[in-house]
């Protein structure tokens, strides 16, 4: 399937795994898409926590974590690919109330997010001076050109625009309820057939 190049940019969108993908990896997933483009597109899982905890990272990559208000939160599960990286998904330094640093590796989504891999978001984390909402995965979700859109016309994903409260502010178990409410339907409502007309 050839990307037209006025096709549809879903950055700063949730992807809303559909019930035809039971059984599979991203069966019930919520994507957060930080980029889309004519070379593919990149998101972060962020309703799948792992059983790994914040702590637990933070002493695995050496650093204190003096932030008991995160010390128990999960880490997710972001895809299947580069599972052993870590990414975080956090707002941008417009949306704090105090200044943040620019982080050294960091995908500023458009209207959105930010989404940074270098470890120095990790230490000012830890010093106390980095975001103060943060989701953290090990591994992302990736689509070469066309595969997202192939996948969609396939019923198998369903987009919404994001909103950071359900990423930051949901419990976990409620965020795909919550997102497809952001397009005024619940889950009772889908269905796992493909009509073709």
């Amino acid at each position: 399937m050839r990307m037209q190049s006025d096709s549809k940019n879903l950055s700063n969108q949730f992807l809303i795994a559909m019930p035809g993908l039971q059984g599979d990896t991203f069966a019930g997933a919520v994507i957060y898409l930080c980029e889309h483009t004519n070379k593919g597109a990149l998101g972060l899982v962020i309703n799948k926590p792992i059983n790994i905890k914040l702590r637990n990272l933070f002493e695995r990559v050496e650093l204190p974590l003096d932030r008991p208000d995160m010390a128990d939160e999960p880490v997710y599960f972001g895809g299947p690919v580069q599972t052993e990286r870590g990414f975080v998904l956090h707002e941008g330094a417009a949306s704090q109330s105090e200044a943040v640093p620019p982080y050294a590796s960091s995908l500023k989504v458009k209207g959105g997010l930010e989404m940074t891999t270098s470890k120095d978001v990790l230490e000012a984390l830890s010093n106390g001076v980095g975001p103060k909402k943060v989701l953290i995965t090990l591994g992302y979700s990736g689509w070469g050109a066309g595969q997202l859109e192939d996948e969609m016309s396939r019923n198998n994903w369903i987009n919404v625009s994001a909103a950071p409260e359900v990423i930051f502010d949901t419990p976990v178990e409620q965020r795909y309820g919550k997102a497809l409410s952001l397009l005024g339907i619940n889950a009772g409502m889908l269905s796992q057939q493909v009509g073709h007309a």
